[in-house]
């Protein structure tokens, strides 16, 4: 479903993803790893055509959509779900999910699909009249992934959904995630920090630094390689912190 091939991006003089090459089969779930600013979300936003690339290719469908409008991928089928959510705290909760549809004409279906997504969070149905201010942090995460179910995605890219939020709504979300996937057999493409729990969910994945793909396989390689973790996804600092014997050990 994707193919990215040695996509390059640039902000001036900061090179923020350098050569990075990665697939996605359709039903998957890809999880892309890494401390801050290894260039995870420079890398959605170039997928989506949000930030131009200067180099590389991205294939969507088996298409070169590399030169193609934000606009246009989203009418394609691929959908960020941003992190910090984005959604638009003065529009009621039934405008905010309207705006996830606002390319699509087929108004019935819209309006089912809205209400199986009141359904699915009863939480967002009883508000549906209220501003989106009046939500909690786990309740916005849920609009924001509904209104990104309502723009019918093929690929949905998830921009650490569990920011922010408590261990008990992170359980929420990520549960929504799994799902999504294995109930809808949605095809996501998951940048998260919660590492563990992103392994938990995906079949493979990448790990990022410094824009540079440094790893990838499956969940259970990845785990398996402590220096790798405690380098790059931030593993070990605890253990350091403790002194005395795992501070030797991570060292």
């Amino acid at each position: 479903m994707l193919a990215v091939h040695e996509l390059e991006v640039r902000y001036g003089r900061v090179h923020a993803v350098r050569g990075v090459s990665l697939t996605l089969a359709e039903g998957e779930v890809v999880a892309v790893l890494g401390a801050n600013g290894a260039g995870k979300s420079s890398l959605l936003r170039a997928l989506l055509g949000l930030t131009r690339p200067c180099g590389g290719a991205v294939l969507f469908g088996g298409r070169d959509i590399t030169r193609w409008p934000t606009s246009a991928r989203v009418r394609d089928g691929l959908i960020l779900v941003p992190e910090g959510r984005r959604i638009v705290m003065t529009l009621t909760i039934q405008e905010n999910l309207l705006m996830g549809a606002f390319h699509r004409r087929d108004h019935r279906a819209v309006a089912a699909e809205i209400a199986d997504i009141y359904d699915r969070f009863p939480h967002l149905a009883a508000r549906r009249h209220h501003p989106a201010s009046v939500l909690s942090g786990g309740e916005q995460q849920m609009l924001a992934i509904g209104r990104g179910l309502l723009a019918r995605p093929r690929l949905m890219m998830l921009d650490e959904p569990s920011l922010g939020l408590s261990p008990k709504l992170s359980n929420e979300v990520f549960a929504l995630i799994r799902r999504l996937n294995r109930e809808n057999g949605q095809s996501i493409l998951l940048v998260e920090q919660n590492t563990q729990r992103a392994l938990e969910l995906a079949g493979r994945a990448y790990v990022l630094e410094l824009g540079r793909v440094v790893m990838e396989g499956a969940p259970e390689r990845i785990v398996a390689d402590h220096a790798l973790q405690a380098a790059y996804l931030g593993r070990g600092t605890a253990e350091r912190r403790g002194g005395g014997q795992h501070a030797t050990s991570a060292s």
